[in-house]
């Protein structure tokens, strides 16, 4: 049976939503929505069209951002309202899917394999049509859809599917079966996901910067020039091969985040960089589900494939970024310690959940004696503002820079 998978991705989620929770302030100005902890100085989450156009784009330094686009108008994200769309958004999405899986809180993949026949057997792109309207009409949310047999030439359709200003773009591109190489061929490698920086170097110095460069060389000789891993899994890649199945998951007993590096990693300091950006992906979306964990895992798979992890469990359930990243900061220097080898892939779990009592109203608790342990400043930092934002619209948005970006 052929894969027929979706990817479904709101357009700029976290800007559209800001703005229908305060059309009158948020919706007249060039828009940023920011997030972050303070050891990272504040970065993008989500960038209106209108910074784009000035070279601002998402997980840009605040600081940067605003010397690109100095009007911009700087908002927390709505995490409250991001949680009850994403939930709306799920609900139209399961009509037309048996199976769906949140890939983060604003982007879906769908396996419609089988479904030829309910659909009578239309086009995927004219049920992908019918999906974007429904979910427009339900939400009043614009989504793009990207499809094809794979979740990697999914993933790579949706971003030509964005109705981005001069693009031509119509919110729907689906890749037809067999026509995977031909459409992989019209990207650079630093287009396809887990191609880093370092990893293009590499690539560079062999004369191949675009997928076609990649083509013409079979897997022994890229095996042979990139190693037996690298080399088969760029082989795959380059001509839309991806074995990864769309997982439908039912009530969440964990959050995850993970990355598996297409460059083994050696340094402490940049696995201590993605360990950052794992946390504050998986803290959001934990803070957007209005709930709380008690146990931080951390997990490392080294370069021979040998998987190991580390726990922790705190006496009460936390939200904020600055107790996450401190435990998991521990947990991964204890890993490193007992072996320190290059590392395949990096990942950050949050379990032991239960529905946060605080996620709707504004309390405080006292502060905590340890640092594994949340203060007032941190509920006060990650609730607060969210809410006055919520129920107040423009008297509690800032302009110009934000705190973490002093």
């Amino acid at each position: 049976m052929v894969s027929r998978i979706l990817l479904a991705d709101a357009d700029a989620f976290y800007v559209a939503i800001a703005r229908m929770v305060d059309p009158d302030g948020a919706g007249k100005a060039p828009l940023l929505i920011v997030g972050g902890t303070r050891e990272s100085r504040g970065v993008v989450c989500s960038a209106s069209y209108e910074t784009r156009k000035f070279g601002v784009r998402s997980a840009m330094p605040i600081s940067r951002a605003l010397r690109l686009c100095p009007d911009a108008m700087c908002v927390p994200v709505p995490r409250g309202a991001c949680s009850r769309m994403h939930r709306e958004i799920r609900a139209v999405l399961d009509r037309f899917s048996p199976v769906v899986e949140s890939a983060s809180i604003d982007e879906w993949y769908m396996d419609l394999a089988g479904t030829e026949a309910l659909y009578h057997n239309e086009p995927l792109s004219v049920t992908a049509r019918r999906i974007r309207d429904a979910v427009a009409e339900a939400t009043g949310l614009s989504v793009s859809i990207g499809g094809g047999t794979s979740k990697l030439v999914a993933k790579l359709a949706v971003e030509r599917a964005k109705p981005k200003p001069g693009t031509g773009a119509t919110g729907v591109h689906v890749v037809e079966p067999g026509q995977e190489a031909e459409f992989l061929a019209t990207f650079a490698l630093a287009d396809l996901p887990l191609v880093g920086p370092k990893f293009q170097e590499r690539l560079a110095r062999l004369g191949m910067k675009t997928v076609r460069d990649v083509l013409p060389y079979d897997a022994a000789t890229l095996s042979r020039w990139l190693g037996d891993r690298e080399g088969e899994w760029l082989y795959e890649r380059v001509r839309g091969i991806d074995r990864s199945e769309v997982e439908s998951r039912g009530d969440a007993k964990s959050i995850s985040r993970d990355e598996t590096f297409a460059e083994d990693i050696k340094s402490d300091d940049e696995l201590h960089h993605e360990l950052l950006t794992l946390v504050t992906r998986a803290a959001s979306d934990l803070r957007a589900d209005g709930m709380t964990a008690r146990t931080i895992t951390v997990r490392i798979r080294d370069f021979d494939f040998r998987t190991r992890s580390a726990s922790r469990t705190l006496p009460r359930g936390v939200i904020a970024d600055r107790v996450i990243h401190g435990v998991a900061k521990g947990l991964l220097a204890k890993l490193r310690s007992s072996r320190r080898v290059p590392a395949r892939l990096l990942g950050v779990a949050l379990s032991s959940l239960a529905a946060d009592p605080d996620a709707d109203q504004l309390a405080l608790f006292e502060a905590a004696a340890s640092g594994e342990e949340e203060t007032a400043r941190d509920r006060a930092l990650v609730r607060a503002v969210d809410k006055l934002r919520e129920r107040f619209g423009a008297e509690g948005i800032a302009m110009g820079r934000t705190r973490n970006d002093e």
